[in-house]
């Protein structure tokens, strides 16, 4: 069903919202509570010419769409109007007069008496949201209506008053009710002190009973259809309606059960997170080609052509963003196939699936090679971990950086649904139509540790403990009683207990050796077994916040070899002892529907936007055993039985460690391909602009012995890096990048500066010990 058309009215003040609020706990269907009124976040098609557009290949394609947008703001030029509103809820009383009638009325009032001048100055009454009469500003109702299927509106004022009338029984609605809304001065009354009389008629009511859940269906079961207390399947957020009937439900507006988001997360990893992805997205050739392929899906006449039309046209599609954007032909082709031929995508495919987070599991951990242009959005760092020694820990990687992307697909109401699921009772309701092409989304950049767990340890300790097997089926029972046990099956492992538990007791520890808060954390959690056709048994621990707060390098560095082992030791010491034990230890079943058995506040659990699954699937007896079984514990053997947590590390480890903790350097763009160009003409070239005397000698010896180095590898020229820890971004005259070798002129001293003690080979070219040889004996043969 095509939206309403409706108009589009300035506020009378500019309203800051997070993105992040904006696009999920205040998005599209919520209701927002402003300092002097309160809305409801419209339609994206109501807000689309304010986004600014993000990419993640991977979710576009899970979710058929072609862009995400980002609220936009007064730092996007040409997008500062921001998010659209609708009004809602539309029923506002008078606090003096009591007056108590819907926004319309309010408004058709306000034209009838106001001046011109007040019209002329707000139109629509907008800056000055107050009585006509009495000049008082107005009160929004604090109560709604709410179906399981996703419609919301105003309480049945009219139809409740005259029902439930206290002054002789129930009346008929009568022609022209007006009415009015009173307190009591006893707060104790509580809702029997709220009072609505039409002041037509004088039927008169309290609110006593309007929060039962049954009651509007009572009503109409008692009085027959004399009053409408059905659902009236209106959408304000959209200003649309559709048939519905079921009975509604009244709720406070601000209560949790009015909306419940339906999102969709994911991280752009290589190659979708390279430098020259993005380039390719942001030019306006790119642009233009995506919004004519929109065109074509959204004509029924020609849908059916789009991918065959995509097929003959990828090569002059190609021709034109290498023409804007200066990089061959040959690498864009690959991206724009891979972006819009279309692939069978399995319908078992989402954010949550494994082969879905297979994808970043082996970007994580290290299993795919990638080359260096593809680490734009993405930097991982490998670690030894025989550095480590930890027990149980296979590998170790710092992400240096790492961008998430955040979907609001959906929303429901009553109770939350997973992602794609709807069951008979609860709708999720799509927050766009079928012809959007994108949805509102933010992503933000952060850092992270991922760790990797030997699996086969695991699976040895599960089968030489066969009361964790028992214990997993105790919150697997749990589990299938509960709501979302009936709509989204699955079994919880002991391997996932594992996993999880000992995510949250490193969040907990990292919060007080980094000084991060608990809630700038994420996990993401990676565990599957062969039975899923893939095995992992890893987390991802990182910064994911808005705010600059956790981006600076400081949660990498918690992940060096120097710290990270003690702070594994104290999350895992951590575990020994809750302040709520025998108690926490021994149960079986807390936290929401008993899906936790030993953990509580006091230990394992941490804020819900940190966790995967909303504080549930958590158990400290799986980490260190419970007081009648220590030893099923999986590090009972460190904590009890006198094993060391780390083996010594002998004198020549120690010499490796210098190079270890060397500042590691990251490329963050290659620059510019001089394969084509005679690299005595690029010395040369540098010459022209040298003044020292020391550089200028260096750069005639490179450019008569350019021949020597025709079979070494191919420099690039004017790239970009950063060094890690380090925000800021550096540039360098050339660069090996495979032989790790770069060159700088006097102009980029100051960038040496920053570079010559990280883990590549740096050369300064006003350094009068440079020679040729010592150049060319760093530079790999081709």
């Amino acid at each position: 069903m095509p939206l309403e058309p409706a108009k589009k009215i300035s506020l009378s003040r500019a309203y800051s919202v997070r993105t992040s609020q904006a696009v999920i706990q205040f998005g599209v269907g919520a209701i927002v509570d402003f300092p002097n009124q309160t809305l409801m976040t419209a339609a994206p098609e109501y807000w689309k010419e304010q986004v600014v557009q993000i990419h993640d290949e991977r979710l576009e394609k899970l979710l058929h769409v072609d862009y995400f947008g980002l609220p936009g703001n007064q730092d996007n030029k040409g997008h500062g109007e921001g998010v659209s509103y609708a009004r809602f809820p539309e029923y506002y009383f008078c606090p003096k007069c009591r007056t108590f009638k819907p926004i319309k009325e309010w408004f058709d009032e306000y034209k009838n008496k106001a001046t011109q001048a007040q019209l002329d100055r707000d139109p629509y009454m907008v800056k000055s949201l107050r009585c006509p009469t009495c000049k008082s500003d107005l009160v929004v109702t604090r109560i709604v209506t709410v179906c399981d299927q996703g419609h919301i509106d105003d309480f049945p004022w009219i139809q409740w008053v005259h029902c439930q009338n206290i002054n002789g029984g129930p009346k008929p609605v009568c022609k022209h009710p007006k009415l009015t809304f009173k307190t009591s001065a006893s707060s104790a009354e509580g809702l029997e002190g709220l009072t609505i009389t039409c002041e037509s008629c004088k039927a008169r009511a309290t609110l006593k009973g309007a929060f039962d859940v049954n009651k509007f269906e009572e009503l109409e079961s008692k009085h027959g259809n004399r009053y409408r207390f059905r659902c009236s399947g209106r959408h304000p957020w959209k200003n649309s309606c559709e048939v519905c009937g079921k009975f509604p439900r009244a709720l406070q507006r601000s209560s949790s059960s009015v909306y419940f988001p339906i999102t969709a997360s994911s991280l752009v990893i290589p190659p979708y997170s390279s430098i020259l992805t993005k380039k390719v997205e942001e030019s306006k050739a790119f642009e233009k080609q995506k919004d004519s392929i929109a065109l074509l899906v959204k004509n029924p006449m020609t849908a059916n052509m789009v991918q065959s039309f995509i097929a003959a046209s990828i090569s002059s599609f190609a021709d034109e963003i290498a023409l804007e954007i200066g990089i061959e032909k040959s690498k864009i082709e690959p991206i724009l196939e891979r972006k819009w031929i279309e692939n069978n995508t399995e319908q078992e495919y989402s954010t949550t699936s494994v082969k879905y987070r297979a994808e970043e599991y082996e970007a994580l951990s290290g299993k795919i090679a990638f080359a260096a242009e593809d680490y734009g959005d993405f930097l991982r760092e490998s670690i030894d971990i025989q550095k480590y020694r930890i027990p149980g820990i296979k590998q170790i990687s710092l992400i240096h950086k790492v961008r998430e992307v955040q979907a609001l697909i959906g929303f429901s109401r009553i109770k939350p649904v997973e992602p794609g699921i709807d069951t008979e009772k609860i709708k999720a309701v799509s927050i766009k139509e079928p012809t959007t092409n994108w949805y509102p989304a933010y992503e933000v950049r952060g850092e992270g540790i991922f760790i990797e767990f030997d699996d086969a340890a695991i699976q040895r300790w599960i089968s030489s403990n066969p009361e964790m097997q028992k214990r997993a089926d105790n919150i697997n029972e749990n589990y299938a009683k509960t709501y979302y046990g009936n709509s989204r099956p699955r079994k919880i492992s002991p391997k996932f207990l594992l996993l999880h538990t000992i995510s949250h007791l490193l969040i907990k520890q990292l919060s007080f050796e980094c000084g991060y808060s608990i809630a700038s954390l994420k996990e993401r959690l990676y565990c599957s077994d062969s039975n899923d056709g893939y095995v992992m048994a890893g987390i991802l621990i990182y910064t994911a916040s808005g705010d600059s707060e956790g981006t600076m390098g400081g949660l990498v560095r918690q992940g060096r070899q120097d710290t990270f082992p003690n702070i594994y030791k104290k999350a895992i010491e951590s575990a020994m002892v809750c302040s709520n034990d025998p108690v926490c230890s021994l149960s079986q079943g807390q936290g929401r529907d008993s899906l936790n058995l030993s953990a509580c506040y006091s230990c394992s659990l941490i804020p819900e936007t940190s966790c995967e699954e909303f504080n549930v699937f958590l158990d400290r007896g799986t980490v260190v055993g419970t007081y009648e079984n220590r030893s099923m514990g999986f590090y009972y053997k460190q904590l009890y039985a006198g094993e060391p947590w780390r083996t010594k590390i002998d004198a020549t480890t120690e010499k490796e460690n210098v190079v270890e903790n060397m500042r590691k350097l990251f490329v963050t763009d290659v620059g510019i391909d001089i394969s084509e160009e005679s690299l005595a003409t690029i010395w040369s070239s540098l010459k022209e602009w040298s003044k020292d005397v020391n550089e200028r000698k260096i750069l005639s010896d490179l450019e008569i012995s350019a021949d020597r180095f025709i079979h070494c590898e191919i420099p690039k020229k004017d790239c970009s890096f950063q060094i890690a820890g380090h925000p800021d971004t550096y540039e360098c005259d050339l660069m090996w990048i495979n032989s790790k070798v770069a060159f700088f002129t006097e102009d980029h001293e100051e960038d040496y500066q920053q570079a010559k003690d990280s883990d590549w080979i740096c050369f300064l070219a006003t350094d009068c010990a440079l020679t040729v040889d010592k150049l060319l004996s760093s530079i790999r043969r081709q």
